[in-house]
Order: structure tokens, then sequence, then C-alpha cells
């Protein structure tokens, strides 16, 4: 996890967006049902990049057999702090096919909700461009 730590910690979505497999699944913390795909799992990760400021990873845990892990968060959205946990599963070619972003307190989750609530026709739009590139590129 490693590489994914280190794209992110340095604002690097293009390599992000590299360690996702086509049928990653992503659960949101603040959405019931998960999003299905690499473009929009990628347009999401680019928006909360947006939302969340000072963020850190602050530990990790990584199974044995290395194919889950979680990385423990720290971050802000506008005045709300926020602490939380991604959970990522690799598959075999390693490359992430589960996320799974968990986040408290309550009031932290109310303030992620509102703001990518607010991104969330970017977001679309964003998605459906990955998607055009991809089909044009294949």
């Amino acid at each position: 996890m490693r590489a994914f730590r280190e794209a992110v910690e340095a604002g690097d979505l293009g390599a992000v967006e590299a360690l996702l497999a086509e049928d990653v699944v992503f659960t949101s913390p603040v959405v019931f049902k998960p999003y299905e795909g690499k473009a929009i799992t990628a347009a999401i990760l680019g928006a909360v990049v947006k939302v969340f400021e000072d963020f850190r990873y602050v530990s990790e845990l990584s199974s044995e057999d290395s194919r889950d892990h979680a990385l423990v968060f720290a971050t802000r959205v506008g005045e709300r702090a926020l602490d939380g946990c991604d959970f990522i599963h690799v598959d075999e070619n390693g490359l992430i096919d589960r996320f799974m972003v968990m986040v408290r307190p309550l009031s932290g989750a109310q303030a992620l909700a509102a703001a990518m609530g607010a991104r969330f026709e970017e977001i679309a739009k964003e998605a459906a461009a990955r998607e055009s590139e991809a089909r044009t590129a294949s």
C-alpha cells in the first residue's frame, strides 16, 4: 500500500488512479449504495482531495498476505475535524478492487456529505469524461 499512500500524500491523482482496478467498488461513508468502476472512483477521490484539508495518514495496518489494508487518517472539512479509515483490498494483480471509507464523528461525516454533495454534478461529469477517454483509448 506504500505506492497508494505516497501518491495520496503527494496529491498525485494520476498515480492513485493507476492503482485502481477497472472494476473497483468504492463504498462511501455518507452514501448507502457503493459506486462501481474506476472512472467514478477516481472522480470521487479527486473531489475528496479538494474537500479534505490538512489530510494526513496517521497509521497503517496490513494483513499477512498484504491484500487487505487499513489506512487511518486525520483531516478537516471546513471547521469540522474528522478521523477516518480507508479499508483497501487489492486483487491478484495488486490493483485496488475494493475501497471503503469510514469517518467519525457524525458532525464531521455530515460536513463531508454536504461538501461532496455540492460537488456531485462535477464528479458525475468527471466520471463520464474518464469513461469516454477509456473507451476511446481501447
